[in-house]
């Protein structure tokens, strides 16, 4: 185990990861940056136009955010934008993925466009090019405008249709200058947790409406695609992202066990990427996914299926999976870290940087895949108050350097991989688990918007500047620790 931080345990230092390495290692054209949200960051949630989305009504519910806390100010970045840029350039970090609120846009989802909402985003995208950022703009983050919701949301199929008029309008005005764009954001997570657990919003519970927002997301996930380029100018660059866990059996010698890992792994890794690279769903390994073809209309199987430029590879842990006759669908469970004794972060997901080689080999394994990068990743663990204008991370700074390191030995076996994002720039509203779990590289105080750059942040900075993982200021003695900033 290397002395960066002798005390953590070995999960946090893979026997695989690079004994070595720099950024130079990844070559001069990997893309390296952080990203954001906009509901959990930007605050300012009815200002000059905005609309409703579904997340502003789902904290007013009681019981269903923890400590009752909303996002109606969170990162307060919607007033902090430009001094949140300049900590950006400060750490050195070029390339900057944030989310545009649909709601900020096209208040109703549908109909007239606010324009003090594009105004904002107009200013963010040139605040970002001033400062020499690479902006990287995802359409959908999970904020569906609630009077969409009122019409059925993600069940209706007009959603696709929706959400394609929202596309078009958002690339018109940003897209003589942002050249990376995104068209959801993991859309098995806001689909399953939303539509089929209730556990975010809107808070269904319904198989019907899963499987209904399964198709519609999926045709708006290439149809969005289709009409970004129809918008953009023939350069622009155009991916979508997924969650993944690396899955693995509970009892690898039981073939029941086995089995269920691989539905789990159709329903959670596979579920939306096949269909985007023209494979159908993955319906042999879960076959009540055929009940998906009731939703289906003509040519859909055309529709499914888009050539993106890139995938968006957003990974934090590993699952391991056993079989249950209790869980439909997928009659699986899953075996969580607690229960098996290993290391695990603030969220309870095992500390297990590996995963992010493993789900980079899957994605990479399709003929057809096109290139991959690393659109979210990272570790949640409690911070301490700031000491002296500090705030001491080992546990984050620890797992950042052996996820990077994961991300280089697939570089280096030929995974087209082509960038790596951290999750996430600065701490903010982890949806239902309100602020308590911290992910950020900078730290906030979310009394008094304070923002103290992190220890991790401080290595990531010095990272991007050349510094070699392993060199004397890397073990944790430099004297450019993090210094508040406001």
């Amino acid at each position: 185990m290397p002395d960066l931080a002798p005390d953590l345990p070995a999960a946090f230092f893979p026997p695989t990861s690079p004994p070595a390495f720099s950024r130079a290692d990844f070559g001069p054209d990997f893309r390296w940056g952080v990203s954001a949200a906009a509901y959990q960051t930007e605050g300012a949630w009815n200002q000059h136009g905005k609309g409703p989305s579904i997340w502003d009504e789902f904290v007013q519910r009681p019981g269903r955010i923890r400590r009752g806390e909303t996002a109606r100010i969170a990162c307060d970045f919607y007033h902090r934008w430009p001094r949140d840029l300049n900590l950006l350039h400060q750490m050195g970090i070029p390339d900057f993925r944030f989310s545009v609120a649909w709601s900020r846009v096209v208040p109703n989802g549908v109909g007239a466009v606010n324009a003090a909402g594009l105004d904002f985003y107009d200013r963010l995208v040139d605040g970002c090019l001033e400062r020499g950022i690479t902006p990287w703009l995802t359409l959908y983050h999970w904020d569906l405008p609630a009077a969409l919701q009122q019409r059925g949301g993600w069940t209706n199929r007009d959603v696709v249709g929706w959400f394609s008029d929202y596309a078009q309008r958002v690339a018109a005005r940003l897209g003589d200058r942002v050249q990376h764009w995104m068209v959801l954001n993991e859309p098995m997570v806001f689909v399953g947790a939303g539509q089929l657990l209730g556990l975010h919003a809107p808070g269904k519970r319904s198989l019907g409406g899963f499987l209904a927002a399964i198709h519609h997301a999926a045709l708006a996930q290439a149809e969005g695609g289709r009409a970004l380029r129809a918008a953009l100018p023939a350069t622009a660059q155009i991916g979508t992202t997924f969650s993944c866990s690396y899955l693995t059996p509970w009892r690898p010698a039981l073939p029941r066990d086995v089995r269920a890992t691989r539905r789990a792994d159709a329903l959670l890794n596979r579920l939306f990427l096949e269909p985007a690279l023209g494979l159908g769903y993955p319906v042999a390994d879960v076959p009540l996914l055929s009940w998906l073809y009731r939703y289906h209309r003509p040519g859909d199987e055309d529709r499914l299926p888009f050539s993106f430029d890139f995938l968006g590879v957003q990974n934090y842990t590993r699952e391991v999976v056993r079989y249950s006759p209790y869980v439909p669908l997928a009659w699986a469970s899953l075996v969580g870290a607690k229960q098996r004794g290993v290391p695990y972060t603030q969220m309870g997901w095992e500390v297990y940087p590996e995963s992010l080689y493993y789900m980079l080999k899957q994605f990479s394994a399709y003929p057809n895949a096109p290139r991959l990068l690393i659109t979210e990743n990272g570790a949640a663990f409690p911070d301490a108050a700031p000491t002296a204008g500090r705030i001491i991370d080992p546990e984050r700074r620890a797992y950042l350097r052996a996820a990077i390191g994961q991300v280089l030995r697939a570089r280096r076996e030929g995974v087209p991989v082509e960038g790596y994002f951290a999750w996430s720039f600065t701490d903010n509203f982890e949806w239902a688990e309100g602020y308590e779990p911290r992910f950020g590289l900078v730290g906030i105080d979310f009394d008094t918007q304070q923002r103290t750059i992190k220890e991790s942040g401080r290595w990531y900075q010095r990272f991007l500047a050349g510094e070699a993982v392993g060199s004397e200021q890397d073990l944790g003695r430099s004297r450019h620790l993090a210094q508040p900033t406001s």
